[in-house]
């Protein structure tokens, strides 16, 4: 998938840099102890990761993709940390893993094991949001693969994963409806 990513990555920072995404942020923020250390998983433009510093949060970028994290070095110097979802192998080091957006192109087959390695990565009672287009499509559509959710299948997933559901919602996208979730890890396995 990072190479849909690395073709254009000047291109997707432009268009994803200024997107709106303060109501979620502050949703899962609420949740946050002051300066807690947050995962930012599959970051893209650091759009997230730059507003989690400025309220104070330590914060780890990671994203495979390696146009991405040239252009946010070059333009935010923030180094990003390269990391595919197959290889996330932290051990209850966050506080928090933010998944914006970045989920959606994990086929349903690898769903369960991308979940049970975000949920080894928090701490016990660690917050976890992600959020996917709304709908129960999965294949390949605008040359990315797509893995869209119900919010009903969200919390399915989720519940199976061994997270414990919030809050989920609907919002509006730039063509699309998305559903949210805000979950939380319980005791490790």
């Amino acid at each position: 998938m990072s190479d849909f990513y690395d073709r254009d990555p000047d291109g997707y920072f432009d268009a994803t840099f200024g997107g709106d995404m303060s109501d979620a942020r502050g949703r899962f923020a609420f949740r946050l102890a002051p300066g807690a250390g947050i995962l930012d998983l599959g970051c893209g433009s650091c759009r997230d990761t730059v507003a989690f510093r400025d309220m104070g949060f330590d914060v780890l970028p990671a994203d495979a993709s390696e146009g991405m994290r040239r252009v946010v070095r070059e333009r935010l110097g923030i180094e990003v940390m390269p990391l595919r979802f197959g290889d996330l192998a932290f051990d209850a080091e966050f506080d928090g893993v933010w998944a914006c957006a970045s989920l959606l192109h994990v086929p349903s087959a690898e769903l369960p094991d991308i979940l049970a390695r975000i949920r080894r990565s928090l701490r016990p009672g660690g917050v976890f949001f992600c959020c996917f287009k709304s709908g129960s499509f999965e294949g390949v559509r605008d040359g990315r693969f797509y893995r869209d959710l119900t919010l009903d299948a969200l919390e399915k997933v989720l519940a199976d994963a061994g997270f414990s559901v919030e809050e989920l919602w609907t919002s509006d996208g730039v063509g699309c409806a998305w559903s949210n979730a805000i979950s939380r890890s319980g005791r490790h396995i």
